[in-house]
């Protein structure tokens, strides 16, 4: 098997993490699976920020460890979970990095949710 590349940030790929000031609420319906005043806020290139919340604002007794995992060249493998009140729309729609890469560690113990399988407001 060919090892997995591995990239650093840089001009042709930046990645800032800092901390979001406003409170973040993930939900599904009107169910809170999430809600934090400490989430991080991971802007990549040119992607739309994302949002990682601390493990311990998320109701884990909603999600339900998925087998889908990924690799992200600059922030490491990422495994998933599936959001459970959201049925088969909430399939994978948590992921995050148990040993994220150097440059991107402050990621660790949080997770990311997917915005079109819950729906997540940020509200000042």
């Amino acid at each position: 098997m060919a090892e997995k590349p591995v990239k650093t940030p840089g001009p042709d790929h930046p990645i800032t993490i800092g901390k979001n000031p406003d409170r973040v609420l993930v939900k599904v319906g009107d169910l809170v699976i999430a809600d934090t005043r400490d989430a991080l806020s991971l802007q990549e290139a040119n992607y739309p920020a994302v949002q990682y919340i601390p493990r311990d604002d998320v109701d884990f007794t909603q999600l339900e460890r998925s087998e889908h995992q990924t690799y992200c060249p600059y922030k490491g493998d990422a495994a998933y979970y599936n959001v459970l009140p959201a049925g088969a729309d909430g399939e994978n729609a948590v992921w995050f990095y148990e040993q994220p890469y150097v440059a991107v560690a402050d990621i660790r113990d949080h997770v990311a949710f997917y915005p079109d399988k819950v729906t997540i407001e940020i509200i000042a």
